[in-house]
């Protein structure tokens, strides 16, 4: 039996096709072990959002030899699609697959016999037109649903379209049965993930689906306690998706909102599809009909031709937002995008700067937005995150809480009262009685 380790870098939907991939491997016989546990085969699947990509790939290429000279390696994902032969050229890499060809892995490696130099199966992005189903499951105590791929925006920095095509999604009948397989499993939270997930609904080229129906539809799905919503576009978040949310009991208050620019001008360059006037009557709403809904915000610095009027415009933005906190990113060139051509390129050591002046503005905001739930009773789903002799866990509205370990606790939901911050920011609560059973 064939041992078989699988790394992913980047984002939620990354996870479910991993788990999705790992599972393929399974049913086939394989076993899976964990990185260090010097596996036959090494699947390593790559993020291109994330800066360094190309060093992180070499990195962890240098480890699996490190671990298993032997071993085969495998690079898929969305970097492996976009730079496939220059990955291969990295020391160590036997196979790079891109993205209409990472789910046919078995098939197209058949053996996993070390070639005598890398192979390079990737077609142009066109050609991944299919939606291949995934889902993450034992990897976490929440489950992430993939339900939309691709994507057909074109905002000027980024490369998520040429490296995972264009948008598609899978049927509403086809992710219910996905969702009730994942009820079956004793999984608590299932997050719906994708690329553009308000987008959802295309399937052929055809808009045959809408993000509502989908909403409305995985609610009734029996035996999955909470459902979260993954990132979504703020144009794409429409008012009937957050009154249905704000009624439903399965559906947690967590919205995560890519702004990117609080200034109009930017935005425009960037080539959203909205104004920061849309994006603040979003946030309005939301807080309207939940006051202690959890709302995240995408925000990037230094874009080319960003002065300091307009940034210190969005971190004012921000500043009065009511939201919850922050990623940031540093805005950073990527080949084959329009950005990439702009002139008046702002300094890397402004760049940085300001990243950091925003990265202060989101501890504050967390901090904030902690306080305000202090004293208030959450359902916490805990998690296998030990520390310290602590455990932590999660609210519905994305509270992170720590309370003393109790090995029966993990993967529940417990209710608790919010006590106080701590000092490594994570909320303490009113301790969890022990599970004890009753006869």
């Amino acid at each position: 039996m064939k041992k078989v380790a699988f790394y992913t870098l980047g984002c939620k939907l990354n996870f479910s096709e991993t788990s999705t991939i790992a599972r393929g491997f399974e049913e086939k016989g394989y076993q899976k072990v964990g990185f260090s546990e010097e596996p036959d085969i090494f699947i390593i699947n790559t993020c291109s959002v994330t800066e360094n990509a190309d060093k992180k790939c070499k990195k962890i290429v240098k480890e699996a030899q490190k671990v298993n000279p032997n071993g085969y390696v495998a690079i898929i994902g969305c970097y492996a699609q976009l730079k496939p032969k220059e990955i291969s050229t990295i020391p160590g890499v036997d196979a790079v697959l891109g993205a209409a060809e990472k789910f046919r892995l078995l098939e197209l490696l058949d053996g996993f016999v070390k070639p005598a130099e890398a192979r390079v199966l990737a077609s142009e992005i066109k050609e991944a037109k299919s939606f291949n189903n995934a889902y993450s499951i034992n990897d976490r105590t929440r489950t992430f649903l993939k339900v939309q791929d691709g994507c057909n925006y074109h905002c000027a920095f980024c490369t998520i379209p040429l490296a995972r095509g264009k948008s598609r999604s899978d049927t509403i009948e086809n992710i219910l049965k996905s969702a009730e397989d994942i009820a079956k499993t004793d999984v608590k939270e299932v997050v719906l993930t994708g690329v553009n997930i308000g987008d959802f609904g295309i399937v052929n080229g055809k808009r045959e689906e809408r993000f509502i129906d989908l909403v409305r539809a995985i609610d009734q799905v029996e035996g999955i306690d909470r459902i979260r919503i993954s990132s979504i576009e703020p144009n794409l978040l429409t008012n009937e998706v957050i009154e249905y949310v704000s009624k439903s009991e399965r559906f947690v208050p967590h919205f995560h909102i890519p702004l990117q620019s609080g200034n109009n001008k930017i935005l425009r360059a960037m080539r959203r599809r909205y104004l920061r006037e849309l994006y603040e009557d979003r946030v309005n709403k939301i807080k309207q009909l939940m006051p202690n809904c959890c709302i995240g915000v995408d925000v990037i610095v230094g874009f080319p031709g960003e002065t300091e009027a307009d940034f210190l415009e969005t971190y004012n933005f921000l500043n009065e937002l009511d939201i919850s906190y922050l990623h940031v990113f540093t805005y950073s060139e990527r080949a084959n995008t329009t950005a990439a051509t702009m002139d008046n390129a702002v300094p890397l050591k402004v760049r940085q700067q300001r990243s950091k002046m925003l990265r202060i503005l989101s501890e504050k905001k967390r901090r904030s937005f902690y306080a305000s739930q202090l004293g208030t009773t959450h359902t916490v789903l805990f998690e296998d995150d030990i520390e310290n002799g602590l455990m932590h866990g999660f609210t519905e509205n994305y509270v992170r809480v720590a309370a003393k370990y109790d090995p029966l606790l993990i993967n529940e939901l417990k209710t608790l009262t919010l006590t106080e911050i701590n000092d490594n920011g994570t909320v303490a609560v009113e301790e969890a009685e022990p599970m004890l059973e009753t006869h």
